[in-house]
């Protein structure tokens, strides 16, 4: 009874799993297809790979992508962040929110865990249900209902609020009512028409 051989390193699987995430691996999914933390850093010494953040690499000639520091902050979350709040708006590309800072939700569980939060990342935690939530390119993002309701209740300007919500009406991605959004906005002359 001996111990499994090890892994070949398999150059075409970490190429499909980074291939997914806008060229960027963490060092696990490096694991899984083969590659030790001794081979990884050879890669990064050699050019082939370079060192986003702490145990998030990236294929130096990978094409960069449109949502790479997104998908960055994703992989650090384990895969179980979901991009909300202002961050969503301007996925959706939902009024003129430019946000300052990436707004990423959670689930309930991790907000015991002591994180060392990158940079610029504000944390929400939620229990999010599968239909409160989508695929925007690479990233996941809430869903527009949930992106506006979370909005509502974080206390976006109502000049954007107001745009958002229209824009979202206007184009269909919301369907019913917007109740938080319409009692958010009240006290600001209502949603409008």
């Amino acid at each position: 009874m001996g111990a499994e051989p090890p892994i070949k390193p398999d150059w075409d699987q970490l190429y499909r799993v980074a291939e997914a995430q806008e060229g960027l691996f963490t060092t696990q999914q490096a694991a899984g297809a083969g590659y030790s933390p001794q081979l990884l850093a050879h890669y990064v010494r050699i050019g082939r790979a370079s060192r986003v953040q702490r145990g998030i690499y990236r294929l130096v000639h990978f094409p960069a992508g449109e949502h790479e520091d997104l998908v960055a902050v994703w992989l650090w979350s384990e895969q179980a962040g979901t991009f909300s709040h202002q961050t969503a708006l301007s996925l959706y590309d939902l009024s003129d929110v430019l946000p300052a800072r990436i707004h990423l939700t959670l689930p309930e569980s991790w907000r015991k865990r002591r994180l060392r939060v990158p940079k610029l990342v504000v944390l929400h935690y939620a229990d999010l249900l599968d239909a409160e939530r989508q695929w925007v390119g690479s990233v996941r993002v809430t869903s527009p209902s949930r992106t506006l309701n979370d909005c509502a209740r974080s206390a976006l300007t109502p000049d954007l609020m107001r745009q958002a919500a229209r824009q979202a009406l206007h184009r269909g991605m919301v369907r019913g009512s917007l109740s938080e959004v319409e009692e958010a906005l009240k006290p600001f002359g209502g949603l409008g028409t």
